[in-house]
């Protein structure tokens, strides 16, 4: 795992805390599709909100970013690349969590393995590579 520089480490961690205490008051209602929800965007991250529902994946896209994933809702993230292949993630709600920017010329899907909703807040690192 590639450390993340002090100013970066501050801008996550503070990410953290506000998307957390803003997930404490989000009121959920019926979703009937996945979903990504932009919340914020400058120039040192990009967040965005994600609902995977089960049997629905996001669609193939790629991420030339590091990210901190941190589920308001967890599960079992299925991450299958455009070949095929697959890793398994188990996110827990609350927990934070650390994907690197996808290699190049890669792309993938996001895929629900369980049986309920698994939301996320996701913190992109615009200036890591």
């Amino acid at each position: 795992m590639k450390s993340l520089s002090q100013r970066n480490m501050k801008i996550v961690i503070a990410a953290q805390g506000v998307l957390l205490l803003g997930a404490a008051g989000v009121i959920h209602s019926q979703q009937t599709t996945t979903q990504r929800f932009p919340q914020f965007d400058n120039e040192d991250v990009k967040v965005w909100r994600s609902i995977v529902l089960p049997n629905q994946p996001l669609t193939m896209h790629r991420h030339d970013h590091p990210r901190v994933i941190i589920p308001l809702r967890g599960g079992t993230m299925k991450i299958v690349d455009s070949a095929g292949a697959t890793e398994v993630h188990q996110w827990d709600a609350g927990k934070a969590y650390w994907l690197p920017a996808n290699p190049p010329n890669t792309s993938h899907a996001d895929v629900n393995g369980g049986t309920e909703p698994i939301e996320v807040m996701v913190v992109e690192l615009e200036k890591e590579k």
